[in-house]
């Protein structure tokens, strides 16, 4: 083999190493800074090992949200095709009823709910005015309902919801129990939470 040829085959070697390392270099200055390209598997555990895992919320437990302690009185589980999520009545006294929504979205969606029995509003439009905002719906449905601990409803069951959202970040969330028709719709107003807003203390059982 000729010089001239080794020349070009080492000329078009060193052209291809080149042109990996600076592929390769732009895959790693294009990636989002802080981020290693893979979940940190240990993240949803750690903040639990630290403050509670609120899937595992149950009556009898106490949350801690914002400051202001409640114990769960009660339960529903919600099932809707491969989707799933919990509410969580707590117990604020004497005040309108109030819910903790726990669902994985795929991420931890965290949700405080507030009754307002005296909302004339219905829902079915894709957005309705309610106390000076507009809210866009966002999903629609029905799902089958489990239910433990003191929630005012049947073990099981089904309900019938639509959830609107305000571009500002107020929910507004609407639900009727039992077969379509037949209940009137709860309204209630809510509020998306951090995951360090949150603070549970699991009971025994």
């Amino acid at each position: 083999m000729s010089e001239k040829v080794l020349l070009v085959i080492a000329a078009a070697a060193v052209a291809v190493v080149a042109i990996i390392v600076v592929r390769a270099l732009r895959r790693r200055t294009t990636r989002p800074p802080g981020t290693s390209g893979h979940p940190d598997p240990f993240h949803d555990a750690d903040a639990n090992a630290l403050r509670g895992d609120p899937t595992a919320l149950k009556p009898g437990d106490l949350a801690e949200i914002k400051g202001h302690t409640y114990a769960v009185r009660g339960t529903l589980r919600f099932a809707a095709g491969a989707w799933t999520w919990s509410e969580h009545l707590l117990d604020n006294g004497d005040g309108p009823r109030t819910w903790l929504s726990v669902e994985h979205d795929p991420d931890l969606e965290l949700a405080l709910w507030t009754q307002v029995p005296s909302a004339t509003v219905r829902p079915g439009k894709p957005t309705v005015d309610f106390d000076g905002r507009r809210y866009v719906r966002e999903e629609a449905g029905r799902a089958h309902f489990t239910g433990v601990g003191t929630t005012g409803l049947d073990p099981d069951g089904t309900v019938e919801y639509q959830d609107y959202a305000a571009p500002d970040g107020p929910l507004l969330s609407f639900e009727r129990f039992g077969s379509a028709g037949t209940a009137d719709w709860e309204v209630a107003r809510g509020e998306r939470l951090h995951r360090a807003e949150l603070r549970i203390f699991a009971q025994g059982g």
